[in-house]
């Protein structure tokens, strides 16, 4: 038995039209084309698979089980070139063929999915690379050229290269486990009671912030590269910290965390910046998801996702 032959592109789309569209004259009105070069296109394919793909004994041809194995491989095979198409197009035009986007820990997850779910939609072919990170080393990877945009709510004098938009604010509350010994205190909790207990802060992997503290208030505290950890050593009882309200707004309504009344009980807001070189000029795609994070209205409530 002789080894299979290379189908053409346009014999996997007559292949997958007849099957679509439900036999050869529908295929053949769908692609504008005679039934008669439909059947000899279909022929032809199966000559050179050497494999029967259809079963022509009934009036509505249906796949054989061979033919519906290969089906899924021709619509792979044809998915595949229309997006490498596209991408090629998108590139002819200026588009970027990735965005790099670093983005604060401290982000809302469930407004950074809409963000990145409409991103998807409006650039399909554009690949995105995400890093989550804190502080300084959000700003780091934007002057570094690592990443072209971020998304960073470092409180510190950016460096000159770096242009940035303010996108909003997110609040902050300190919150512990209801275990813990803070939770037992009613009312305001002095600040002179807050420095003898463990306070988890959230550090970052960049120098731009070395010896410099955010908030930090008690005499013993564990640093912490990840606001996950953080939160998952609150909510077992260890230690207490500030916490964005998007991330423990279920905690607090579970009873899981407790938000604690501080004598400073103004409300804590953390900003949060969107960032670029002022030197290099963003794409397309890096253009629409800066206007889009800018845009954004963070005081309003947003549902989990």
């Amino acid at each position: 038995m002789r080894d299979p032959g290379l189908p053409s592109l346009d014999q996997l789309r007559v292949f997958i039209a007849v099957i679509d569209h439900g036999g050869f004259a529908h295929a053949a009105r769908a692609l504008h084309r005679t039934q008669s070069v439909i059947s000899y296109t279909i022929a032809n394919l199966e000559e050179q698979l050497n494999i029967a793909l259809l079963d022509r004994s009934k009036r509505k041809p249906t796949l054989t089980d061979a033919g519906r194995a290969l089906l899924a491989d021709a619509r792979t095979v044809t998915s595949k070139v229309d997006a490498m198409r596209a991408r090629a197009k998108a590139l002819g035009q200026g588009l970027e063929a990735e965005v790099c986007l670093v983005v604060d820990v401290m982000f809302p997850g469930c407004v950074l999915v809409h963000v990145l779910e409409a991103f998807q939609r409006e650039f399909p072919t554009v690949a995105l690379r995400l890093h989550m990170e804190a502080l300084g080393a959000a700003i780091q990877m934007v002057q570094d050229n690592r990443c072209q945009l971020g998304i960073s709510g470092m409180p510190m004098t950016v460096p000159d290269v770096i242009e940035r938009h303010i996108v909003g604010h997110v609040e902050m509350v300190p919150v512990c486990a209801p275990k813990h010994p803070l939770a037992k205190i009613e009312g305001v909790v002095p600040t002179s009671e807050l420095r003898e207990h463990l306070q988890l802060v959230v550090t970052d992997r960049s120098n731009l912030t070395q010896g410099q503290d955010f908030g930090v208030i008690s005499r013993r505290d564990w640093r912490l590269g990840d606001v996950s950890a953080k939160h998952a050593l609150l909510r077992g009882g260890i230690g207490w910290g500030n916490m964005p309200m998007a991330m423990v707004a279920q905690d607090l309504k579970a009873g899981w965390l407790v938000r604690l009344q501080l004598q400073d009980s103004g409300q804590l807001l953390y900003p949060l910046y969107a960032l670029h070189r002022a030197d290099e000029q963003l794409g397309p795609a890096a253009s629409w998801l800066r206007e889009r994070f800018i845009s954004l209205d963070l005081s309003l409530p947003h549902e989990p996702y």
